[in-house]
């Protein structure tokens, strides 16, 4: 096995004593840095070298020392497939791989004297991966590293607008925009489009390993955990999408919100809210066809988070800019997910071009 060992002045003499040891026990070691404990050099280049020699298979495994590991555990973890584990004691070392696959490990210099820190190196080098917990986990890091691109623009541009141009999305939006669409037809397509709008929305939920028996052997598949979901409509409309979703998440409990909006003020106005008893520890997904003003939207979400819950994110098929920009500057942590960004709002309130009054088509009141 090759191992890339790098320090900085500060972990220099510790380096030294994990090389004698490795070497004396076989390991093939190569050494970037430093050139000694006199000599002061950053701790990023070291972690530089040898992530970068480890994540092009040159060398099987890193091991990176500084004053206290944390700056090289940071360092490295910056380098596409590196997972750099900071270890202090023998259980640290043996998680860290068990756990984590950890291909770099960092040790602090100043912390950790040289007995110790050659139990962590053998409890580390002795330890095997336990895919069968952990792996789902650590596709997720290779994942999020693979879209480096789209998470630097996540962080940069809170809150987040997501417009579906699925063809099929699109095809059934440009059906009910029709004013000739039946109600039952209306009806119809609005539970299909919202269950199509639902797996963009679920994207992130957490998956668990379970160990399940085909007909021909046993094997791992994965299993929804951690947070579950609630789905809150907005009187009445939103009714119209909750039968789409519970189609693909018939465990998912049901909130309700009743809002009208009053014809002069244009403003939301509650006249019902039940919501689970445990929304605080749910996923709430708030459905409305349309988010027009924004006020219904803001409303909602404050009745909500009044109640304890937390994550939520917003699902409307057809939304105007007014909407969007209403619910960001009240709510800029909340998620909104569309299948069509129209134009702007009339004098009335209504959506331009939209589809005209979403409940009135649903029910056949209009």
């Amino acid at each position: 096995m090759r191992i890339a060992l790098g320090s900085d002045h500060a972990g220099f003499q510790l380096r030294n004593c994990i090389r004698e040891f490795l070497q004396d026990s076989s390991y093939f070691t190569g050494d970037f840095g430093a050139e000694g404990s006199d000599r002061p050099c950053d701790y990023p280049d070291a972690a530089f070298e040898v992530g970068v020699r480890v994540a092009r298979s040159e060398y099987d495994l890193g091991i990176l020392v500084c004053g206290t590991g944390i700056g090289m555990s940071i360092a490295a973890n910056k380098i596409p497939g590196i997972r750099a584990a900071l270890a202090y004691d023998e259980e640290t070392g043996r998680l860290a791989r068990e756990h984590n696959n950890a291909n770099v490990l960092a040790l602090g210099g100043r912390k950790t004297d040289c007995e110790t820190a050659i139990r962590i190196v053998k409890a580390w080098l002795s330890a095997d991966f336990d895919a069968s917990r952990h792996l789902l986990r650590i596709d997720k890091i290779k994942s999020f590293e693979e879209g480096a691109a789209m998470i630097r623009d996540r962080l940069n541009s809170p809150p987040r607008l997501v417009t579906f141009d699925h063809p099929l999305i699109q095809h059934k939006i440009g059906i009910i925009r029709d004013r000739n669409t039946s109600v039952k037809a209306f009806r119809e397509l609005v539970q299909e489009i919202a269950g199509l709008m639902v797996y963009e929305t679920t994207r992130n939920l957490q998956l668990e390993p379970v160990t399940v028996e085909t007909p021909i052997t046993t094997t791992t598949a994965y299993s929804l955990s951690g947070k579950k979901i609630a789905i809150v409509p907005i009187l009445r409309a939103g009714l119209g999408m909750v039968d789409g979703i519970l189609q693909l998440i018939p465990n998912a409990k049901v909130g309700h919100i009743g809002l009208y909006r009053d014809p002069e003020t244009l403003e939301p106005v509650e006249y019902y809210c039940k919501l689970p008893g445990d929304i605080g520890e749910r996923d709430i997904i708030i459905v409305d066809p349309m988010l027009a003003t924004g006020g219904s939207a803001v409303a909602a979400i404050d009745l909500v988070k009044k109640r304890g819950g937390k994550k939520v994110s917003l699902l409307s098929l057809i939304a105007a800019p007014e909407g969007v920009a209403r619910v960001h500057e009240r709510h800029p942590d909340v998620d909104i997910f569309t299948a069509a960004l129209d134009s702007h709002l009339n004098d009335h309130g209504y959506i331009v071009p939209g589809l005209g009054d979403a409940g009135d088509r649903l029910f056949g009141t209009r």
